[in-house]
């Protein structure tokens, strides 16, 4: 009964002693003042945390951080090189702000998730969330990289991979492959989260949007086929793209407007000038940067020398090609990409024969078979043919031999597979090697290798200058077993690297070529000093 009592004294209180419209007032003015100190504790304004911050606003950063994007470590295993052959200039301060803005975005994001899951903080939820994979980023920052103009991307994932996490295990890429795994991973996953390219519907077929699927140069023809099918990678909207690819063939751009024994190769190299100066006065992308981000991808051995006759598209450009000859000046190395030559002779089964044989089974040393083209064949045969038994050199393969072994069981059978120079740098060869499990032994002094700037070639193939060819013998027996089989297994891991496929997977031959002009793009950016 007391309590009753008790109880409706306090109600009639409530309903008819207190001035309720004071309280709500009162109680409101608490509410805005806890709300304003709240907003003073941020490190940015709300409206910044909302709208994403302008381009304009000024860094903390100090003048070390600009000498740290700038300088790149010596050695090419740790970092991509920094090219000079770039006109684009990208604000340190804009670079400092994003870096600034993800680290506030995703300690929100973390704090956010711990709240939802209502767990004890504990030592894990303090990493860094940026050092997780990219596909795992929280929907604030693929909403504020979203956001961003090209540029600003490019200089976002720019500083991402100059701050790579360390990876230590990876079941999708085999680490020995790899200059620096880390910065490859990193990169590539930016790559898959940023990029868009913009193809050019301009041109006619057969020479434009038609790929050529079969033979020795049928790399660019899978490369355009696989490019312009892409969802993922292609723009409708030029204003979004990074780069802009010029889709025509080479090997088409050959058999359309070459006279066959004239030797003059002027009216393609005209056809491509009056292309490019087509583009560059219907659209403004070009003038823009002067070419600096558009590509091509040419496998024909005419290839570099048919852009000679524009020098923006020869100098400038991102020339994805298989003549990556380092000695002539066209390919630049570090601004252009070795194109790896792969011969497709049945495009519905580009991966026919793929495999090998167990070390046990390879009883040849070395083996080559071919036309004698260029000066470095035919060096070789003078030395080697019937010279040695371990060691089997031949023109093109007899009839006599294929009939008892073919020339794919002949690679199959072998522990290294001589890739020597033709008429010029580029052979088929070392991607039929590493398909057939064998170990590339790469006979060619000026050529760029493939994917050099993440691979390391050194953990897979073997280099013999062209002087050595007397030698080589020597050089090959020299490799201990332990080392060759080591090398020869890492060929095996290697294969996934090189492969077509109908529909493309992460880390296929056209993801890696794709990388690479990618890595391209990016080493165009220069950051600016700060006044």
């Amino acid at each position: 009964m007391k309590i009753r009592k008790f109880l409706r004294k306090i109600i009639a209180i409530l309903l008819f002693r207190i001035d309720w419209k004071k309280l709500v007032f009162i109680g409101a003015i608490l509410t805005v003042f806890r709300i304003m100190f709240q907003i003073s504790t941020l490190p940015y304004p709300l409206t910044e945390w909302i709208l994403f911050p302008p381009s304009d606003i000024s860094s903390s950063r100090n003048l070390n951080d600009e000498k740290n994007l700038r300088e790149l470590p010596a050695s090419q295993d740790i970092r991509f090189n920094l090219s000079q052959h770039a006109p684009l200039v990208v604000s340190l301060n804009a670079t400092a702000r994003l870096s600034e803005t993800q680290q506030v975005l995703e300690r929100r994001e973390q704090v956010s998730r711990q709240r939802k899951s209502r767990k004890h903080v504990n030592a894990v939820d303090k990493v860094i969330f940026s050092s997780s994979p990219v596909r795992n980023m929280s929907n604030h920052m693929l909403r504020y990289i979203a956001s961003l103009t090209p540029d600003e991307a490019l200089a976002y994932a720019k500083q991402e991979i100059e701050n790579a996490p360390l990876v230590t295990d990876d079941q999708d890429l085999y680490t020995p492959l790899f200059r620096n795994v880390s910065v490859f991973k990193r990169s590539y996953e930016l790559m898959e989260l940023i990029l868009k390219v913009y193809i050019y519907k301009e041109g006619k077929r057969p020479i434009f949007h038609q790929p050529y699927l079969r033979g020795i140069y049928s790399s660019e023809g899978w490369f355009m086929k696989l490019m312009e099918d892409s969802r993922q990678f292609v723009t409708r909207d030029p204003q979004k793209a990074h780069l802009f690819y010029l889709p025509y063939s080479a090997r088409q751009l050959q058999k359309a407007r070459y006279v066959v024994n004239s030797h003059d190769l002027k009216p393609l190299s005209v056809f491509l000038r009056n292309y490019v100066n087509m583009l560059a006065s219907k659209y403004p992308f070009w003038n823009r940067t002067r070419g600096s981000d558009h590509f091509l991808v040419a496998c024909h051995d005419w290839g570099p020398y048919t852009l000679k006759d524009h020098e923006e598209l020869s100098r400038n450009t991102i020339k994805a090609l298989c003549n990556a000859d380092i000695s002539e000046g066209i390919f630049v190395s570090g601004k252009d990409v070795s194109l790896p030559e792969t011969t497709i002779r049945n495009p519905r089964r580009p991966l026919r024969n793929l495999g090998g044989k167990r070390v046990s089974q390879r009883p040849i040393l070395a083996f080559f078979a071919g036309n004698m083209h260029g000066p470095v064949r035919p060096k070789l045969l003078k030395y080697w043919r019937d010279k040695d038994e371990s060691i089997r050199i031949y023109g093109p393969l007899p009839h006599r031999v294929s009939k008892v072994m073919s020339y794919p069981e002949h690679m199959k059978s072998s522990k290294y597979c001589l890739c020597p120079m033709g008429y010029e740098v580029n052979s088929p060869r070392i991607v039929e090697a590493i398909y057939y499990e064998c170990v590339p032994v790469i006979i060619a002094d000026n050529f760029a290798l493939p994917f050099s700037e993440v691979l390391n070639w050194t953990a897979f193939s073997v280099v013999v200058s062209e002087k050595d060819i007397p030698r080589l013998k020597e050089i090959l027996l020299s490799i201990p077993l332990r080392r060759y089989q080591v090398m020869q297994n890492n060929v095996k891991m290697l294969q996934k690297h090189f492969i077509w496929n109908s529909k493309p997977t992460r880390y296929d031959l056209f993801h890696m070529i794709l990388h690479s002009i990618w890595v391209s793009r990016l080493n165009q950016l220069q950051v600016s000093q700060i006044s």
